[in-house]
């Protein structure tokens, strides 16, 4: 946490998640992830408590580059998944998973799951061995439940409302969008 408050990536404020929940923190992994020295430290980090895999795939854009350096520490190939037009998580360019192929899914931060599943998902239908999940944040206290073990470098309990329900809503507090996908 103190290499995100160094780089200016522990926000305070009133932001809405890329799962959609609003909160009052945000850990910009981009702002720490642009220097490939924390990368690769975070990436080496988080493959030493992982087992070890054939393949490790992340979702765009934010588990790029960690799940990049996760892939390199472990001397496994790495490919990613994305959103096609009506929103479902594939794998494009050529990307493929083999049956029985053992495989990672990293992500940078996990609030609720929700993108990390999808990945997983993602991995099982095409007959992959997912054998763990891991993140640099879990921002959910360790709540999560991923149906896979799961490790995390950091695991922070943070406050998340519905919309319906935040308090800095409530307050007209006007809230922002930092991450990669727009919420609705």
């Amino acid at each position: 946490m103190q290499v995100f408050r160094e780089a200016g990536a522990y926000l305070k404020g009133h932001f809405r998640l890329t799962s959609g929940l609003h909160s009052n923190e945000y850990l910009q992994c981009a702002q720490v992830l642009q220097y490939p020295q924390l990368a690769e430290r975070f990436g080496r980090e988080l493959a030493a408590r992982l087992p070890d895999c054939d393949v490790v795939i992340s979702p765009a854009i934010g588990g790029l580059p960690i799940g990049h350096e996760v892939a390199r520490s472990k001397g496994a190939r790495f490919i990613f998944t994305e959103r096609d037009a009506s929103g479902k998580m594939i794998l494009r360019r050529g990307f493929s998973l083999r049956p029985q192929e053992k495989a990672l899914v990293i992500e940078d931060v996990v609030t609720t799951g929700g993108t990390t599943r999808e990945v997983i998902d993602v991995a099982l239908a095409a007959g992959a061995s997912v054998l763990a999940a891991g993140s640099i944040i879990d921002r959910s206290g360790g709540r999560v439940d991923l149906g896979v073990p799961r490790v995390a470098l950091a695991t922070l309990d943070v406050m998340a409302y519905p919309p319906d329900f935040c308090p800095m809503c409530q307050q007209g507090i006007p809230v922002e969008k930092p991450g990669s996908r727009n919420a609705a």
